[in-house]
């Protein structure tokens, strides 16, 4: 990790609301070009929220980020070996791909905290503003920008970057355009010390990642760090539909909720369901939303979107990769235009609005069941789907 080499740009600091790996890749790019940025996050401390599971960092925008920032090394330090293996099962517990990890792979897994650490780690110390919750933001005119945090505080800035997430603060500054429920929900469970106390669900799962479609829903399952498993239950339900079940995700109801969620497998391999009844954590409900495909809006000076806040989707494998290669590329748009800010953010959203309508290759579409042809490839065949996904050649940059 090498020192900032560039002279600091009249353009700093450049405001950052959000400090997720999107947010954090563009501060630390743009030290790397001698660039101040201040990046206000609403949790109180790096360690407020737990960071969620696994990525899969690819060779074709993620890495690309990271040799950006500079951080390479740290990030082949943090990945664990043996996670790109991968198992897809039919819901009888057929296996019908076992792949495994033989080191030559585009995608390996590193675990998100970790990463995020890394980049927090490569920024100068008061760079990320922890508990600053963003209540409002206005515009006032010539490109400048007031943020208003929920403790009465503001800021006001010359550049603002909407690095917020799905429901981002920043983006009404852009379009109107907010989140819409995709029709799939997914529930979170983990098994720990798998191997010994949930000897199936590990054996089914492997030394990887382990998918077992059918049309319309599935379950995914990572092995984490040492013999946890983290599971992903995809559940094609309106949005309601747990509180018409009156399906409850808190402590107490947990057994109930996990055998009503079982429920809905009916029939699935004992190994499988078990990574639903045998949960040793409370279920987490996730609720899945998009913003429009292909969103795109009118240049307004002073401000800019990168990652969720700009291009949500419904998981694809994308998500991280992509937040993280547009911090780099703006980042690197503005070291680029230091004194025309402007054109640098022309630049960066020309590029980045097709690159977040971008197709998916991988675990996207197809493999979630959520296309709407027929045929191979399609929710009625969402086994071979996933097989020629995961066969298929790695993409290239």
């Amino acid at each position: 990790m090498n020192s900032p080499v560039s002279p600091v740009s009249p353009v700093s600091p450049v405001t950052i609301i959000g400090a997720g790996l999107g947010g954090l890749t563009l501060a630390r790019v743009l030290h790397v070009h001698g660039i101040e940025a201040t990046v206000y996050e609403a949790e109180s401390s790096p360690s407020a929220r737990t960071q969620g599971g696994l990525l899969d960092i690819h060779d074709y925008n993620g890495q690309l980020a990271l040799q950006d920032a500079d951080l390479m090394d740290e990030f082949h330090a943090i990945i664990l070996a043996g996670r790109q293996a991968l198992r897809v099962l039919d819901p009888d517990g057929t296996v019908t791909l076992d792949k495994p990890d033989d080191g030559t792979g585009g995608r390996p897994e590193v675990p998100r905290g970790d990463l995020r650490q890394v980049l927090l780690d490569s920024l100068p110390a008061e760079t990320v503003r922890w508990g600053h919750k963003v209540s409002g933001v206005r515009a006032l005119g010539e490109g400048r920008h007031e943020v208003t945090f929920a403790d009465g505080g503001t800021i006001t800035t010359n550049l603002l970057v909407g690095a917020d997430g799905a429901w981002s603060r920043v983006r009404p500054l852009l379009t109107d355009a907010i989140p819409e429920y995709v029709g799939k929900s997914v529930v979170e469970t983990y098994l720990f010390e798998a191997d010994t106390r949930h000897p199936a669900a590990a054996k089914a799962v492997g030394g990887g990642m382990m998918v077992a479609p059918s049309p319309g829903k599935e379950i995914f399952a990572h092995r984490e760090k040492g013999d946890t498993l983290h599971a992903y239950v995809g559940l094609p339900v309106p949005q309601d539909w747990f509180d018409a079940n009156a399906i409850d995700f808190t402590d107490a109801a947990a057994p109930a909720t996990l055998a009503r969620i079982a429920q809905e497998f009916d029939g699935w391999a004992p190994e499988l369901t078990a990574l639903i009844g045998e949960s040793d954590t409370t279920p987490v409900l996730r609720s899945l939303h998009a913003l429009p495909s292909g969103l795109r809006w009118e240049r307004k000076p002073g401000v800019t979107l990168l990652g969720d806040a700009a291009h949500l989707a419904a998981p694809n494998g994308e998500g991280a990769n992509l937040a993280m290669l547009d911090g780099a590329e703006l980042a690197k748009a503005i070291a680029a235009h230091p004194d025309d800010i402007e054109t640098a953010l022309a630049a960066y959203e020309r590029d980045m609005f097709p690159r977040g309508a971008e197709v998916v290759t991988f675990d996207g579409e197809e493999a979630h069941g959520t296309g709407s042809s027929s045929g191979p490839g399609s929710p009625d065949d969402p086994a071979q789907a996933l097989l020629d996904l995961f066969t298929a050649p790695d993409r290239t940059p």
